[in-house]
């Protein structure tokens, strides 16, 4: 059973920050080393200094990124810079945003979702996660006792109730927060207090199961933090604050909900792989050429790639682009192969997916990368952008570039209620949920 609770925010008092585009980020798992740097610059009370914070060669364990996080977000609260309401409240969001010249809005509502472990059923996990990153957001969260950023999630509501319950209750308030960030999107926020409200999307909510969209390792992570806290707080009981995490809850049925590819960038491939991996790779691709000396961009080998992945199809196609090749390659599965390779090890609906042919098949079986390595950062990189994970291969900051269809939503339904978990970064939810709206302080007092 689901609960989904109003909360008591915590915001940036607006009598402080006029215009929220000076403070808001991204999350932090898509800030560049140099995006950090310019919202570092930006305002001096901007929320990257509590998610991403600088790193010192002088940091030790009482001095690091993220006792000075903690440090800015408790000063922060006794300067009247940000401030909690005083009544609990769902809050309404929407963001405008253009994808192939289309604008189009996506609705999410910011609650508070009591945690579940995942074999409960109740709240549903579609990919697996890096070991690294979990343990260095758990380190954040024992400092801050916080969540600063909501988790991306869904949930099935065919007749948008919750959404129209909602956005009846605000038709003729003016939003509370507007504003444009630093990439276009404009954002509005309304606060729902209306306590008949909240008892009837937390009634609609108790039989939903909720899947996580972007966030695992922060949903994982706060599992890890509620047990160390309760390991450490007498009388730990069922109502406190690390009982619940803070989460923006999609309809999985709302027109604005998109999935970008997540390109996969691959170093440290042996040269003695890469010279026989096409050859390999014919036994179980059909496999077409195209010319990359047309660069990268539009008009260019950048769109030829994307037109030809794009081109009605069944069985699974991927793009393969390799450094120092003038050419790069269309990899089209033949039928049967996943299953006679891998049918004893996996189910169809794993069999399906473009992101199980990439990683069991070709970074695995044809490329020997072993699971250590593909959880590896400094090995793996995404980027849902083409021509980016072009530009990676073509400078040598990666030696293959591997190009691939987004993956459904109905795929990442099925796969996470038959409990099954996806290859990292299967998904690219688009737009990322900003950071800073609302935040939510996970010990009482």
């Amino acid at each position: 059973m689901a609960k989904i609770v109003p909360f008591r925010g915590i915001v940036y008092n607006p009598e402080r920050v006029e215009n929220l585009a000076s403070v808001a980020t991204p999350p932090y798992d898509v800030i560049t080393p140099q995006e950090q740097l310019a919202f570092y610059q930006h305002h001096p009370w901007n929320i990257i200094r509590l998610i991403l914070g600088k790193t010192s060669e002088m940091d030790t364990s009482q001095d690091n990124r993220h006792t000075r996080s903690a440090g800015f977000f408790n000063a922060w609260l006794s300067e009247g810079i940000l401030v909690q309401d005083t009544s609990p409240a769902f809050y309404l969001t929407s963001i405008d945003f253009n994808v192939q010249s289309r604008k189009i809005t996506r609705w999410g509502v910011i609650s508070l979702v009591a945690l579940e472990p995942f074999e409960k059923g109740v709240v549903l996990p579609h990919e697996k996660t890096f070991s690294r990153v979990k343990s260095e957001r758990l380190e954040l969260m024992k400092s801050c006792h916080a969540n600063y950023s909501p988790i991306f999630s869904l949930y099935s509501d065919a007749r948008q109730m919750v959404l129209n319950t909602l956005r009846q209750s605000c038709y003729e308030m003016a939003p509370e927060m507007k504003f444009v960030d630093t990439y276009g999107h404009l954002h509005q926020l309304w606060r729902v207090t209306d306590v008949a409200v909240h008892r009837r999307i937390s009634d609609f909510m108790k039989d939903k199961a909720i899947f996580i969209a972007d966030g695992h390792h922060r949903y994982e992570t706060a599992l890890n933090y509620r047990q160390w806290l309760s390991d450490r707080t007498p009388g730990f009981s069922p109502e406190h604050p690390a009982n619940f995490v803070m989460m923006y809850l999609c309809g999985m049925e709302d027109p604005g909900l998109v999935i970008l590819p997540a390109h996969r960038m691959v170093k440290t491939i042996s040269q003695e792989k890469m010279d026989s991996f096409i050859t390999a790779a014919e036994a179980c691709f059909d496999i077409s050429r195209f010319s990359m000396e047309s660069g990268i961009g539009p008009g260019t080998a950048t769109e030829k790639l994307e037109d030809m992945l794009n081109t009605g199809s069944s069985h699974t196609r991927i793009g393969v682009v390799i450094k120092n090749h003038p050419q790069g390659y269309l990899f089209s599965l033949k039928p049967g192969v996943m299953q006679r390779m891998f049918g004893h090890e996996m189910s169809e609906r794993m069999l399906e997916l473009d992101v199980t042919v990439l990683t069991r098949l070709i970074l695995m079986e044809l490329l020997g990368l072993n699971h250590s390595q593909l959880d590896d950062e400094s090995i793996m990189s995404y980027s849902s952008k083409t021509d980016v994970a072009l530009e990676a291969v073509r400078t040598g900051d990666c030696d293959a570039t591997f190009i691939l269809n987004s993956t459904r939503i109905d795929q990442v339904k099925r796969i996470a209620e038959a409990g099954e978990i996806m290859p990292r970064k299967s998904t690219y939810f688009y737009p990322k949920v900003i950071t800073g709206q609302v935040l939510n302080r996970l010990i009482t007092g």
